[in-house]
C-alpha cells in the first residue's frame, strides 16, 4: 500500500498538534510516540485511515477535545475521526479520576470497532514496550511516572490484553500479551 499526501499532511498537522509535548519521564519529543504507533499499526496491516488516526490518536484527549475532533473530522473525515474518539479515554477537563477511566477504556475495547482495535492495541504495545525498556534501565523509579504506580499500571496492561482477547487474538494483541507477561514476569523476579 502506497500512502498518500493526506497521511503527509496528518504527520505535519499531529507534530505541530503536540509540538510541546515530551514523554512522560524521558524527555522524547512527543512525535516520536505517534510515529512509533503509526509504524506498529503500519506493520499489523492499517488501512492509510487507520495509520493516519494512529498518528492523531491522542489528538482529542490532549490537544483540546470536541474542539479538535471536529477539526480532525473537517481535514481527514469521520472515518479517520471515529478512530481517534474511540482511542481516547476522556476529553473531560479535568480528567475524572484515572482508575474510573481506565476501567471505562477496558469496558470500551470489546465493543470497538476493529479500527479502533487496531490502532489502540498499536498504542498499547508502544507504550508497554516503552516501560519495559525503561523499567530495565531504571528498575523501580519508572512507577513513579504513572498516576497508576506500579500496581494500577501492571493491572491495566494485563486488563487491555484481556479486554482486546474477548473479540479477537490477533498477532498485535498475541505481541501486545508477550511484552506484557515479559514485563510482569521481570517485576517479578527483582521482588
Amino acid at each position: 500500500m502506497m500512502l498518500s499526501p493526506k497521511f503527509t499532511e496528518a504527520l505535519v498537522y499531529a507534530t505541530e498538534l503536540h509540538a510541546t509535548q515530551i514523554r512522560k519521564g524521558s524527555g522524547v519529543p512527543y512525535i516520536a510516540h505517534l510515529l512509533g504507533v503509526a509504524s506498529i499499526a503500519l506493520e499489523y496491516g492499517a488501512n492509510e485511515s487507520e495509520a493516519i488516526a494512529a498518528l492523531l490518536h491522542d489528538a482529542i484527549e490532549d490537544q483540546g477535545g470536541a474542539k479538535i475532533r471536529a477539526e480532525i473530522q473537517q481535514r481527514f473525515g469521520e472515518t479517520i475521526a471515529s478512530i481517534v474518539e474511540g482511542c481516547t479515554d476522556t476529553d473531560i477537563i479535568p480528567k475524572p479520576p484515572w482508575r474510573e477511566r481506565k476501567q471505562a477504556y477496558i469496558a470500551h475495547i470489546p465493543h470497538a470497532s476493529t479500527s479502533v482495535r487496531l490502532v489502540s492495541a498499536a498504542d498499547k504495545l508502544y507504550n508497554a514496550q516503552s516501560i519495559l525498556k525503561d523499567y530495565r534501565q531504571i528498575g523501580d523509579e519508572i512507577w513513579e511516572r504513572f498516576t497508576g504506580k506500579k500496581a494500577g499500571t501492571l493491572w491495566y496492561y494485563r486488563s487491555l490484553v484481556n479486554a482486546f482477547r474477548q473479540v479477537d487474538s490477533t498477532p498485535l494483541v498475541e505481541e501486545l500479551d508477550r511484552v506484557v507477561s515479559e514485563l510482569e514476569k521481570l517485576v517479578k523476579q527483582n521482588h
